[in-house]
């Protein structure tokens, strides 16, 4: 799988306390996962949570964790 998820992911201290994001937003990875633990469909997360992501956003999330 290597490391894709390093154009999507990023660190900064001055977003949310340094918890890593999707880049360009501040959406935590952590909001995402847990959106999947709760048996969130990729599409529907993007639909009705972040409208602003794209699916390799979300799988980027998943390769992170």
């Amino acid at each position: 799988m290597g490391r894709e998820y390093k154009n999507h992911i990023m660190i900064d201290n001055k977003i949310h306390f340094g918890k890593p994001c999707i880049t360009g937003t501040r959406i935590s990875v952590e909001n995402v996962l847990e959106l999947i633990e709760e048996g969130i469909s990729f599409e529907n997360i993007i639909k009705d949570y972040y409208p602003d992501l794209q699916i390799e956003d979300i799988k980027a999330c998943v390769q992170y964790a």
